[in-house]
């Protein structure tokens, strides 16, 4: 038998957590997608360490469209940007579409990222956002407060979301960062120098619940802003010019004190002067000790992820 390695025109990426609801209706729908507009595709599934039964609806749609659909389950839970990373490493397409497992982005909304792909200015990434977010509260206030945020440090222009398209090439140029922590959306700013934005249809999620909780999105937030920027530097040393110069000016006013009104240096003005000081140093110091802690990990080079079981896609043969 010999194998024909047939070029792929797209690469859709599925991070999962916790979605073995709608899984199936996904794939049978981007299917019809390119079937549709006559294009090749491959259908990437990776399992976050979910809690349901989402490996094994996997596993089956897997065993049921092997030429279509690839499917990895990652050991425990990375979080969705590390298991986009992991479905990155394995695409083989032109292009790289990403979506989520939710079925708040309708499939059939690929089809305007491809025609803004396929447009004269040829953008090297296609965002799909949305005007109206159908989260919860907490995930609308997450959203928007990373949004704004990813603009201000990275200058981005705010519009971005998880439903993106992007080139093979971009694709390969963020598979070389192999930090522990992984942010998509910093690492296509960087490399893109044409981004492009269309507006798609947002639905309500038909999962029982989200994946990202309040504790999550925090989480992510600090890791963006450790991984990724030099911000909480920034910080110490503003900070720390500022709170010599609050020092200096404390000092000034009890000289002051002392010679012109002849007032004693009392416990409570040393003790508070103490404890500003002190409260100063160590919260700098926890941020240097974080900073510390990461330059380990990427020195000691931790993968971003680590795939316990593994499904790929058979490509077509022929005698």
């Amino acid at each position: 038998m010999e194998t024909i390695i047939q070029q792929i025109d797209y690469t859709v990426i599925v991070p999962v957590y916790n979605s073995e609801n709608t899984l199936q209706a996904l794939f049978d729908r981007t299917k019809a997608v390119f079937e549709s507009l006559d294009k090749s595709f491959e259908m990437i599934f990776v399992e976050d360490g979910g809690k349901d039964n989402s490996w094994k609806v996997l596993t089956q749609i897997q065993k049921q469209n092997k030429n279509y659909v690839s499917a990895f389950r990652l050991n425990r839970n990375y979080g969705q940007h590390n298991a986009t990373f992991c479905g990155m490493d394995h695409a083989r397409g032109d292009y790289v579409i990403t979506i989520d497992d939710d079925l708040q982005t309708p499939p059939e909304e690929i089809k305007k990222l491809i025609e803004s792909a396929e447009a004269e200015n040829s953008p090297d990434v296609v965002y799909g956002y949305y005007k109206k977010k159908q989260h919860s509260w907490i995930r609308n206030i997450g959203s928007r407060f990373l949004k704004y945020y990813t603009k201000t440090l990275f200058k981005a222009p705010g519009k971005g979301s998880s439903f993106r398209l992007f080139t093979h090439k971009i694709n390969e140029q963020i598979l070389s960062h192999r930090t522990t922590m992984v942010f998509i959306d910093e690492l296509l700013l960087w490399y893109a120098g044409n981004i492009s934005f269309i507006e798609v249809e947002h639905k309500t999620s038909e999962k029982a619940k989200s994946g990202y909780n309040l504790f999550k999105l925090i989480r992510m937030f600090m890791n963006v802003i450790l991984y990724s920027t030099v911000t909480p530097l920034k910080i110490m040393v503003y900070g720390g010019i500022f709170s010599a110069l609050v020092s200096f000016a404390l000092g000034l006013y009890f000289i002051y004190r002392k010679m012109v009104h002849n007032v004693p240096l009392g416990y409570t003005s040393v003790i508070v002067t103490i404890l500003f000081s002190t409260g100063i140093l160590l919260f700098f110091m926890g941020i240097i000790g974080k900073y510390l802690s990461r330059i380990f990990v990427i020195q000691n080079k931790k993968p971003p992820y680590l795939i316990k079981r593994a499904f790929s896609r058979k490509p077509e043969s022929k005698p």
